[in-house]
């Protein structure tokens, strides 16, 4: 399976995307806010890779001009809502591509697979309070906020934080794309 947008493929993991991997996964901007701790060893960024590999629910977001993997992105289950219709995208981005759009752009793809191709009725997300750039990707793809879970996740460190909750549902995604085919 690959998805393409203008400036990105997404496509499954290789394990020649090692050494791209872990340059993102041991940046200490890059873990923590999405929920899991800094890479301390290329090892381990290694046996993480062979798990995505042996799945199927996370993508290498790879940049075109330059055929360097820059972030994953993935469609998971969503263990908060209990249909099948439903799954939670979650991403990240290497701290060097912040800022260009790149995000926004792979989630428009995503999207397009989620609902076009899967057939999904609705695609959550959830992002920590103090990540304020992943709640800017959420709002500029179209996603609506649905509110706090107060309490819900425990961040590596063992803080107990609150969740931030959007979704975007079937009939929204095709009225969004609708207004930007106009």
């Amino acid at each position: 399976m690959m998805l393409e947008t203008k400036r990105l493929v997404m496509r499954p993991f290789e394990e020649k995307d090692l050494q791209d991997f872990h340059e993102y996964a041991k940046d200490p901007k890059v873990g923590p806010p999405a929920g899991w701790k800094t890479h301390a060893t290329l090892e381990e960024s290694k046996d993480i890779l062979g798990n995505f590999m042996a799945g199927d629910e996370v993508f290498a977001l790879v940049e075109k001009a330059s055929g360097k993997v820059v972030g994953s992105l993935g469609l998971h289950e969503d263990r908060k809502r209990e249909y099948k219709g439903a799954k939670m995208v979650g991403y990240v981005l290497s701290s060097r591509y912040w800022g260009k759009g790149y995000m926004p752009e792979a989630l428009e793809g995503l999207l397009a697979y989620a609902f076009e191709t899967l057939q999904l009725n609705l695609v959550s997300a959830y992002h920590y309070p103090f990540n304020v750039q992943s709640q800017r990707v959420l709002e500029k793809a179209g996603f609506h906020f649905e509110g706090v879970l107060r309490a819900c996740s425990i961040l590596v460190d063992g803080e107990i934080v609150d969740d931030r909750c959007y979704s975007m549902k079937r009939e929204e995604y095709f009225n969004i794309r609708g207004a930007l085919l106009e």
